[in-house]
């Protein structure tokens, strides 16, 4: 199986990576700035993209004819110490956090979109419970709760245009993972986080195009 991950060098999209190497797949792993994580893994079955996702170029690497599954990892959480705030928040940090983790997976679904149909594949994109209005009890961090709604409806419609094209799109709420974006404070590990959402990857199927579903399998409330 051909895999194509993005924000591939640290955090969940490391782990994306180990697991499907692990499993003996191909693996483009992209990633914007340092890749010495990924370097270090030294496997014939990796291939190294360096892709900003900010950005409308093309990644610079071969890519593969036909991918079977494509994980929009990449993202950014934004201004930390209040500036998410409803005092705080600018409009320059929003713009920014909403180019990342919202019109990055549509720009990188547009470059890579005959490929994945090309091997009828899956698209999954990573968005976050904290992008669910129904979760929304604390308030805050608007950027970053409003990048990720706006994922979780781009990924539905992609479902939505791609399913006669034999696509199947789901969006995936990982967890409260330990990781540099949540200075490792989260309940569950890398590994735990991915187990789960590669196992909802392979049941894919059983859910309707575009849900929203979290690493356990259950559906999240939007």
């Amino acid at each position: 199986m051909n895999v194509f991950i993005t924000g591939a060098n640290r955090g969940l999209g490391l782990g994306f990576v180990q697991h499907y190497l692990a499993k003996g797949d191909q693996v483009w792993a992209c990633y914007r700035g340092e890749c010495e994580a990924l370097t270090k893994l030294d496997a014939k079955a990796l291939h190294l993209l360096q892709w900003d996702v900010s950005q409308d170029d093309m990644p610079r690497g071969a890519l593969p004819d036909k991918i079977d599954l494509l994980i929009n990892n990449a993202g950014i959480y934004g201004s930390i110490k209040g500036g998410q705030s409803l005092d705080e928040i600018a409009s320059d940090d929003m713009l920014e956090v909403f180019n990342v983790n919202c019109v990055g997976p549509l720009r990188v679904v547009k470059h890579l979109k005959d490929r994945v149909v090309a091997a009828q594949g899956v698209i999954a994109n990573l968005s976050s419970k904290m992008g669910s209005s129904a979760d929304n009890s604390s308030g805050g961090t608007y950027a970053y709760r409003a990048s990720k709604a706006a994922l979780v409806i781009v990924s539905k419609s992609m479902a939505v245009d791609l399913q006669d094209d034999g696509v199947r799109v789901i969006t995936l709420h990982p967890g409260w993972v330990q990781t540099d974006m949540t200075h490792h404070s989260g309940l569950i590990d890398v590994k735990k986080s991915v187990a789960g959402m590669t196992n909802v990857i392979e049941h894919v199927n059983d859910y309707e195009a575009g849900q929203f579903v979290a690493f356990d399998g259950k559906i999240v409330p939007y």
